[in-house]
C-alpha cells in the first residue's frame, strides 16, 4: 500500500491505519483501557503520536477534558477522516481537541506540556534514526514526569530494517534497543512487554525524570 493521500481516499481511513471492523474496535479499546488503568486522568495533557484517523483518540478525546488531547500525523487527510467520519463536528466541538500535521515530529507547535501520551503503532514503521528523532522531540516539551507509552514489533536479535520510515514497512526491534532509544534522549525507560495486542506488538514505557 502506498505512504500518499491518493491510497487514504482510494483504499479508506480505516483501511490505512491498520484494518476496520473487529481490529479497528479492539486496539481502539486495547490502547484506551491500557493507559486508563496506568492512571491516565481527565485533566491529564494527553499526547497522541501518529493519530491517524483517530482510532484510539475517539476514547481519548471523549474521555479528557476540553483542549487536553493532542493528536500529531504527517496526513492531514487521516486526521480529516477521522474527525469527520468517527468523531463528528459536535464532539468536535465540544471537546476541542488540538492537531498538529508534521512527517517531523514537531511538539513544540501545540505550545503545550503533555504529561501522558502514546504511539500505537508508530515504532513498528520507522527506522531507529526516526524513532530517536520523535523521542528526542517529545522530551524536549513534556511536562516532568510525562509518561510515554510506544509499541513495536519485538524480535530477540537485531533485524535488518529498511532504510527508509515507511506507513506501512514492518520494523522490529529487541527489548534492549527500544531502551537504549529511550536512554539516549533522556528518557528512562521501562519495558513492558507483551499487552495482549491483537498482531503481537509489545510495548514500552519512556519516563521523563526531568
Amino acid at each position: 500500500m502506498e505512504d500518499t493521500a491518493e491510497e487514504i481516499h482510494r483504499g479508506g481511513h480505516r483501511a490505512f491505519v491498520g484494518g476496520d471492523g473487529q481490529y479497528w474496535n479492539h486496539v481502539s479499546e486495547l490502547q484506551f483501557g491500557f493507559l486508563v488503568n496506568e492512571g491516565l486522568r481527565p485533566t491529564d495533557v494527553f499526547i497522541d503520536v501518529a493519530c491517524g484517523s483517530l482510532r484510539g483518540g475517539i476514547r481519548f478525546i471523549d474521555y479528557l477534558e476540553p483542549a487536553r488531547y493532542l493528536g500529531i500525523d504527517k496526513h492531514i487527510e487521516l486526521v480529516i477522516y477521522g474527525v469527520a467520519a468517527e468523531l463528528g463536528i459536535d464532539k468536535f466541538r465540544q471537546k476541542r481537541p488540538r492537531f498538529v500535521i508534521s512527517d517531523s515530529f514537531e511538539f513544540s507547535k501545540f505550545g503545550a506540556a503533555p504529561a501522558f501520551g502514546i504511539a500505537q503503532s508508530l515504532f513498528s514503521h520507522l527506522t531507529a534514526s526516526d524513532i530517536v528523532r520523535c523521542l528526542a522531540n517529545l522530551r524536549a516539551v513534556a511536562a516532568p514526569g510525562c509518561r510515554f507509552f510506544a509499541t513495536h514489533h519485538c524480535t530477540d536479535e537485531a533485524f535488518a530494517n529498511p532504510t527508509a520510515s515507511h506507513s506501512h514497512g514492518y520494523f522490529a526491534y529487541t527489548p534492549a534497543e527500544m531502551e537504549s532509544f529511550g536512554r539516549e534522549t533522556g528518557w528512562q525507560p521501562h519495558y513492558i512487554g507483551a499487552w495482549n495486542h491483537p498482531r503481537q506488538q509489545h510495548i514500552i514505557e519512556y519516563r521523563n525524570a526531568a
